[in-house]
This record gives structure tokens, sequence and C-alpha cells, in this order.
């Protein structure tokens, strides 16, 4: 009975020897990894953003487009008032037809006058002569210039898509009226989506341009294939602030506690699976694997 026990009690001993060896050696394994493999769980899908604004002024007549539309490039997304422009191209033909009538005279008299018999005249009326049908010419290229000034903002009325994207937040409605230059509404460009990891820094150095990513976006099965093409240079330092007096603002930390600063690493999407659909924003799961050397 004696040895029995004995035999239990070491049993129990080697059981919970193992157990705890095991939940030691799995401790360290996932230390490990955490530490040294460039993992993170605070990644976004970018795109670029293109801000739509007219190259005119004045009142919306109509939006053909709804917010989350899909646009190609070259499809209108509204109409400003043209009825001013068109007025303006009207005028500015009609004044170009005035000074091309009189360049026309004045090169007609030129020609007719010093271009038969030059000895007749002084070399002061020829100058003067000479001098305006200089300004006859400027002011019908002048006129020129004005009617296809006029034409472009006609044109320029009708603003177009400049990128296949999204129609995003759109908040602009008919009868508004909007000024050359102005944010009307956002483009999210379809072929503009990347990743942007930030990685603590002590996992940097194990990241090179190349490597193969997998994304995983958040609350999702489904796995995104891309590879790192560039790591940032920098990023701010919150502690190089300015205080009073032109002396550095420098915030108070824990000896032995330090947070690890972390750096953007841009990773370009290689592959994405059927079902799944890029929208800028969302959270990811990023994983670095080496880049596979080839043979």
């Amino acid at each position: 009975m004696n040895k029995n026990s004995k035999l239990i009690k070491f049993i129990k001993f080697a059981i919970t020897f193992f157990i705890v060896v095991i939940a030691v050696f799995l401790a360290l394994k996932l230390w490990h990894n955490y530490m040294n493999n460039p993992w993170t769980r605070d990644g976004r899908i970018r795109a670029d953003t293109i801000m739509i604004s007219p190259d005119v002024s004045g009142l919306v007549e109509k939006v053909y487009v709804k917010d989350n539309q899909f646009v190609k490039k070259g499809d209108l997304l509204f109409q400003i008032d043209k009825k001013r422009f068109l007025e303006d191209v009207a005028k500015s033909e009609a004044f170009l037809q005035i000074q091309k009538s009189e360049y026309q005279m004045k090169k007609k008299q030129f020609d007719r006058r010093f271009k038969v018999d030059n000895s007749v005249v002084s070399k002061e009326e020829h100058e003067t002569a000479k001098y305006q049908l200089d300004i006859a010419k400027a002011n019908y290229d002048k006129a020129l210039v004005e009617l296809n000034i006029a034409k472009l903002n006609l044109e320029r009325s009708s603003v177009i898509a400049t990128e296949d994207g999204w129609v995003s937040n759109l908040v602009l409605k008919s009868g508004d009226f909007i000024n050359r230059g102005e944010n009307t509404l956002a483009l999210i460009s379809n072929n503009s989506f990347w990743v942007y990891g930030y990685f603590e820094e002590h996992k940097i150095p194990l990241i090179k341009e190349g490597d193969i990513a997998n994304i995983q976006p958040l609350g999702t099965n489904f796995i995104l294939k891309g590879h790192v093409s560039s790591i940032s240079s920098g990023i701010t330092d919150r502690d190089n602030e300015i205080g009073k007096r032109l002396l550095a603002n420098v915030n108070p930390s824990f000896t032995w506690v330090r947070l690890a600063q972390r750096i953007p690493v841009r990773i370009e999407i290689d592959e994405v699976p059927d079902g799944f659909i890029l929208r800028a924003g969302i959270t990811c799961t990023i994983k670095i694997e080496p880049k596979k050397e080839e043979k």
C-alpha cells in the first residue's frame, strides 16, 4: 500500500511537471513569435482619394450620380448651369469677328499704301501704319484666346470623373452654388488600393522590401496576398515639441517601461480573393514572410 501511494504521488508529480514544462515551452514560443516574427493587427487598407472640384463657378443644374456609386473615367458627375457660358462664347465669337475685320482692314490699307510705292510716304508714316497693323493683329489674337477660354469654361461646366472609382460622401444637390476649386465630392480610385501596416520598431529590421505579406481583414476569413513595397523613413517625434520660451517640451516616462513606436510599412496588394470587396479604411492583420529566394 505504501509503495502504491508513492507511485501515485510520483505519477502525479510527473504529470504536473510535464504539463508545466509544456506550458513554459508554449509560452516561450509564443513570446518568441510575438517579439521576433513581423506581424501586426494594426493594418489599414488605403486608397487614393481624388477630390473633385469644378474649374468654374455656378449653380448646380443636375447631379447625375448617387452616393457610393461606381463610375468610369469620363462619366458625367454633375452639370453646372451653362447658360452664362453659352452667352460668353457667343459674345467672344462676335468680338473675335470685329477684331478680325479690323485687322483685315488695317492689313489691306497697309499693303495698298506701302507695298505699291514706298517712296511717296515718309518713314514716320510707315512706322505709324505698321504699329497700327501690329495692334490690330494683337487684338485679333487676344480675341481668339478669349474665345478659346470661353469655350473651355463651357466645356468645364460639365464635371466628369477623372478615374474609375466610387463616389463617396456625396452631399451635393441640384441648386447648390459652388465656387471654382471648391471640393464637392470624393472619388475613391478603383486601381489604387494598398495596405499600410504599422509595425513595432523592433520588428522593422526583420522586414525587407519584396517580402510576402498575408493580409486578413478584421472579422473575415479572407486572406489577401501582397508584398512589401517600401518602409517609411521616419515618423513624428512627439517629444520634439517646442514649449514656452522656446524650451523643449519633453513628456515624462517610466525608466523600465517604454512603448515601442510603430513604423508604417507600405504593402502592395497582389491577389484579392473572389467575393471580397476592397474598401478604404478596413482594419486588417498582417503577417510578413521572407521572400523566397529564386534558385
